[in-house]
């Protein structure tokens, strides 16, 4: 079973690969490019929610939700016995 270190370790070596290979601005293009396709692979999957993240980042707290609408008044107690027909 692969733990979340592994892949980390990969990514870790392959953006120094990238920046002994080419520069450190192209690795971190490189970085930016994987970051990316991350979310919106994440995106597509359903597992980011844009609305929400659009939320937390703005700061803005969510409208108040509405009021409960209120209870109807309770009925008048029917006098005990036959009802009368007219």
């Amino acid at each position: 079973m692969i733990d979340k270190r592994q892949p980390a370790a990969l990514v870790g070596f392959a953006f120094v690969a990238a920046w002994i290979g080419f520069s450190f601005g192209e690795a971190l293009l490189c970085l930016l490019g994987a970051l990316v396709f991350w979310a919106v692979a994440g995106v597509l999957e359903g597992k980011i929610d844009l609305g929400e993240l659009q939320s937390r980042l703005s700061g803005e707290d969510e409208p108040p939700a509405p009021p409960a609408p209120a209870a109807a008044p309770p009925r008048p107690a029917r006098p005990a016995g036959r009802p009368r027909v007219q």
